[in-house]
Order: C-alpha cells, then sequence, then structure tokens
C-alpha cells in the first residue's frame, strides 16, 4: 500500500473505510479502486455484491464477510492481520461503512489498539439527496432509519420538530407510508419534505411537496413506494417568542399546570386550532423540557 498513501510501509498494516456506489458502480473514486487493488484483505459486508464490484473495475480479489452478524467476532481477526502488517480496506454494501452500515465496531478497536484508520470518502445518498433538495437550510441532522417501532418513531419524531435545521432519515419500502404519515401527523404541515427514491439507480427520482401532501402522493402511484428512500425535511422556522400565536402560549401555559392530552384538549376547545398541530407542538415543548432536566 505504499503508493497509496505515498508513505513508507509501516510495521501495522492500516485500516482503510473505503466507500463504494450506493447504485451506480461507476460512482467510485479513483483513490477508491487504487486502494481496494492494493489491499491485502478486502472486509465486505456481502461478499457477492462487493465481488460484482470488484469484477466490474477489473480487480481480482475474494473479500471475506463482515457484516452485522459477525462483526464482534471478526473484529479480532482484523486487528490481527493489521498486527501482521496487513493493510484491510472496509466495505459495506453502498455508501460509507459505520454509516447506518456495519463497521463502526472494527474500526472503534483499531483506534483503540493504536492503529492507524484512513477515510477513503465517495457516494453518501444523505448528501446526494439534500444537494437536490432544494432546501436552503443549509444544515441538517443525520438521523438514518427511525425506529420501527411505532410509538418509538413517534417519539423520536416529536424530540426533533422544534429543531431548526433540516432532518434527513434513511427508510425502507416496507415502512415508507407509516414513517410518511408518522412525520406528516407530528410536524407542521406548511414544512417542505424532499422524497428521493433509488437515488444513482435506474428507477431514481427526487420530488419536494409540502409535508401535507405526502401520504397522499405516496398512496397514488404504488411505485412511489419502491426502493430505498431518503426523507428530508425542511427545519423549523426561527422561534420568535413574541410572536408566537395565541394557541402557543395558551398551551405552553396550560402545559406547566395540566397533563399534555388535558393541555391539548382544552387549547383546541378554547381556540378552535387544530389537534394534530397543537399535539405535534406540545410533544416539542415536552421534549425540550426533558433535554433541560
Amino acid at each position: 500500500m505504499d503508493g497509496v498513501h505515498g508513505e513508507s510501509r509501516q510495521k501495522d498494516g492500516i485500516l482503510y473505510v473505503v466507500a463504494t456506489p450506493i447504485g451506480n458502480l461507476e460512482d467510485i473514486t479513483l483513490r477508491a479502486l487504487k486502494v481496494l487493488a492494493a489491499a491485502d484483505v478486502i472486509a465486505a459486508e456481502n461478499t457477492r455484491t462487493t465481488g460484482t464490484l470488484l469484477t466490474r473495475h477489473g480487480i481480482s480479489k475474494r473479500p471475506v464477510a463482515l457484516h452485522q452478524h459477525n462483526e464482534a467476532r471478526t473484529a479480532g481477526k482484523v486487528l490481527q492481520w493489521l498486527r501482521n502488517g496487513r493493510s484491510v480496506a472496509l466495505v459495506s454494501d453502498a455508501g460509507t461503512p459505520g454509516l447506518s452500515d456495519p463497521g463502526a465496531l472494527v474500526v472503534a478497536k483499531a483506534l483503540a489498539a493504536g492503529l492507524r484508520v484512513v477515510p477513503v470518502p465517495g457516494a453518501n445518498a444523505a448528501v446526494a439527496a439534500f444537494s437536490a433538495s432544494g432546501l436552503s437550510d443549509g444544515r441538517f441532522l443525520f438521523y438514518g432509519f427511525m425506529p420501527a417501532r411505532a410509538s418509538a418513531r413517534r417519539a423520536a419524531i416529536a424530540g426533533l420538530a422544534s429543531l431548526g435545521c433540516a432532518l434527513v432519515f434513511y427508510e425502507a419500502p416496507h415502512r415508507i407510508l407509516e414513517s410518511v404519515d408518522d412525520l406528516t401527523a407530528l410536524l407542521p404541515g406548511g414544512r417542505t419534505i424532499v422524497i428521493a427514491r433509488e437515488l444513482t439507480k435506474v428507477f431514481e427520482s427526487v420530488a419536494s411537496m409540502p409535508l401535507l401532501e405526502a401520504p397522499a402522493w405516496m398512496r397514488d402511484d404504488a411505485n412511489r413506494q419502491r426502493g430505498e428512500f431518503v426523507l428530508i425535511v425542511s427545519g423549523a422556522p426561527e422561534r420568535d417568542e413574541k410572536a408566537l400565536t395565541g394557541w402557543e402560549s395558551m398551551l405552553e401555559h396550560l402545559l406547566g399546570e395540566l397533563p399534555l392530552a388535558q393541555a391539548v384538549r382544552l387549547t383546541c376547545t378554547l381556540t378552535g386550532a387544530r389537534r394534530k398541530a397543537v399535539y405535534a407542538h406540545a410533544l416539542a415543548v415536552a421534549a425540550m423540557a426533558d433535554k433541560k432536566d
């Protein structure tokens, strides 16, 4: 690997964390190809998927498996290879290892052992989607996959509701409708959602719309529910305490005196505000209070 990193070979090997394409096999850097070709070992989340990538680019190596089910026990082997002076290229199925993919444990153990870890950046679904979103937030929070359990997912969304940065989620096809429904129920419908699907693949699509319209849009065409998703929701607008609407001021006062459900019900009765918006705001206020505690 001397030529790859431009330094003399050390006693210990180097662990390269290599980003690979998220769909289109041409989306790989020249540096990544050079690292993969020169590595002594390629540790892959899925050896078949990585094998296809290697064959496409003329690299005749057989990767070894390192995935979520064997990472804990395989980490020891990786450390031993590195201590024996062998270089290891760590790759996932798509994108960057350790980012909603296996690899973080191996990297942590290598760092703890004083071994060198070198990132080789490349394709990333979250960044690709954000670049095509048209949102002007300037900042975003990458959440990754939301909890599978409905109650945990809704609690997570409520805790993020007041953040002023865009929110970026990954989602699988079998949960996309439920996740979009929960985002719509718990966040103001006027915020923008960008639904990026199958990025860099044949059926890639990027759509932007008010959050309130998203559930019907998703259900209008079954094809819109297929593939791997990146969801981006614009951030909450800056909050001006002096400009709070009447029901927001009333709700926050009632939350200091009453249980959440009772405060929401009374606010809706007295002001005529929509329960969905009031409930979402109440959850956000409660989440902020919990953080302060």
